[in-house]
């Protein structure tokens, strides 16, 4: 979606159809902080480095993005239903 649709959108008389709008927007911003604040940790911005740019504690965008989405961190490709963990590859 183009920024001018997104405009005309944002402007819609029919409440669904700004509703609809305001979530994708949404939805898109949550996806590109979390890629941005995964790109500045990958070049070694500390997480309080981070939360001043995004006008933020410290404290909160750790608690956001500090930790792993989807499969657990310590995730080894097994499947997850085996039991099978950290310990089990010492």
């Amino acid at each position: 979606m183009d920024l001018e649709r997104v405009e005309t959108a944002a402007g819609a008389a029919d409440a669904r159809e700004g509703l609809r709008t305001a979530l994708a927007l949404r939805r898109l911003a949550e996806r590109m902080e979390a890629l941005h604040v995964a790109r500045a940790r990958e070049e070694g911005m500390s997480w309080a480095e981070i939360a001043v740019e995004l006008q933020v504690t410290r404290q909160t965008v750790h608690k956001k993005h500090g930790r792993t989405r989807g499969p657990g961190r310590w995730d080894t490709g097994r499947d997850a239903g085996s039991g099978a963990g950290r310990d089990d590859e010492r």
